[in-house]
């Protein structure tokens, strides 16, 4: 559908959002299809619903009074949205209904408009609008295991639609979130910012989600609480023993002597060296070091002989 929003809601392209919503209002009630059967009534409605849909968004109606149409269905680079621009491909929902309903409020618009069947005056008329709630807006929190695990302070920016004073204008301002990082939280973790999304005249603001992103740590990986740490040995020392250093993410050095034959399978379980427990961080799940024995890609002759002997050896 190509046309000018201005002209469709017969207004000039100064027009305050006040003047947006009282021409969609004296419009939408002239063309719905419930009220006026002229050829072309049905059409003309889907337009001012698609019009009112952008011109009453600062963002769309920002990015359609530079780019214009064309900008505002095709897309435009991200780096000209820093003025509030919507910089995604718009397309209309398509349900003019949809638009008048969430307007007005309610399934059944004109249910305040009608008396015994005859159309009562509509000048001045400000039914009350029943607000719905928008989905929440989810975002990742990428954390380190170093966060994760002692606990710390993040201050997150965002930016949103803000209705001023007169209830009918708004602005674009930014906010700053503050997370507090409890020890011991784990992947999947949601942190819920109620009602901080846009503001809107006939919407209640969407929740902000922010959900925990674990980022990969070079020596651990986790498993719940649990630490698990891998090292490589030779042969000699899965056969003969041998002491490994573990640096904690508190930063205390772990001296772990293994004595045991090391096979493949075989894992030192340290108790209460894992990650703190988010419901009582005093509790801590367990380290468990597991091991890469890297074998030999070749032997001598001699050096075969020497291990059969010596494995041939009783105790």
């Amino acid at each position: 559908m190509s046309s000018d929003y201005y002209e469709t809601l017969e207004i000039n392209r100064n027009a305050t959002d006040a003047d947006i919503k009282k021409a969609y209002r004296r419009l939408a009630l002239k063309f719905h299809p419930k009220r006026n059967r002229d050829p072309g009534s049905s059409q003309k409605f889907t337009q001012l619903g698609e019009a009112y849909d952008v011109l009453s968004d600062p963002r769309k109606k920002a990015t359609y009074d530079k780019f214009g149409e064309e900008g505002l269905k095709g897309g435009i680079p991200l780096e000209f949205s820093s003025d509030g621009a919507w910089s995604s491909k718009y397309v209309y929902h398509g349900n003019p209904d949809q638009t008048f309903k969430q307007f007005f409020g309610g399934d059944n618009p004109f249910a305040d408009f009608y008396t015994n069947d005859l159309p009562l005056q509509f000048s001045g008329l400000q039914p009350e609008v029943m607000k719905t709630q928008d989905s929440p807006i989810e975002r990742d929190l990428h954390l380190s295991l170093d966060d994760l695990f002692r606990g710390c302070t993040k201050k997150i920016k965002i930016s949103r639609r803000v209705m001023n004073d007169d209830g009918c204008t708004s602005s674009i301002k930014d906010k700053i979130l503050t997370i507090d990082v409890k020890p011991g939280w784990i992947e999947g973790t949601r942190i819920t910012f109620p009602k901080e999304g846009d503001q809107g005249p006939n919407s209640i603001p969407a929740d902000i989600v922010f959900i925990v992103r674990q980022k990969t740590h070079p020596l651990f990986v986790r498993r719940n609480n649990d630490l698990i740490y891998n090292i490589k040995i030779t042969l000699q020392m899965a056969l003969t023993g041998f002491s490994v250093d573990v640096q904690t993410l508190d930063g205390r050095l772990l001296s772990v002597p293994i004595n045991d034959i090391v096979h493949p399978a075989y894992k030192k379980v340290l108790s209460g060296e894992g990650m703190p427990l988010s419901k009582d961080p005093s509790q801590r799940g367990n380290l468990t070091l597991t091991f890469d024995i890297e074998f030999p890609k070749k032997l001598s002759t001699e050096r075969k002989h020497l291990i059969k002997q010596a494995l041939s050896l009783k105790d």
